[in-house]
């Protein structure tokens, strides 16, 4: 397993951090791996546009998608 460091935690931040993993019956060494596990698991935008692009997707430009949806909101 790899290591990984955050140095200059701001004061408050470290201790918003801490008070929730005593809150969560946690070390904040785990809850912190665990925030940094969820992050990861979760694709970015950037990512799922990328997968969707790769795929052929429906041959529809993100304006077609903006104007579809500005449509539909326009109906209600």
């Amino acid at each position: 397993m790899k290591n990984i460091q955050i140095r200059n935690v701001p004061n408050r931040t470290h201790a918003v951090l801490r008070r929730r993993a005593e809150a969560a019956g946690m070390s904040l060494q785990e809850y912190l791996l665990g925030m940094v596990n969820e992050a990861a698991a979760r694709p970015t935008v950037e990512e799922v546009l990328l997968r969707a692009e790769r795929r052929g997707g429906l041959g529809l430009s993100t304006q077609d998608v903006v104007d579809a949806i500005r449509e539909d909101r326009d109906s209600r």
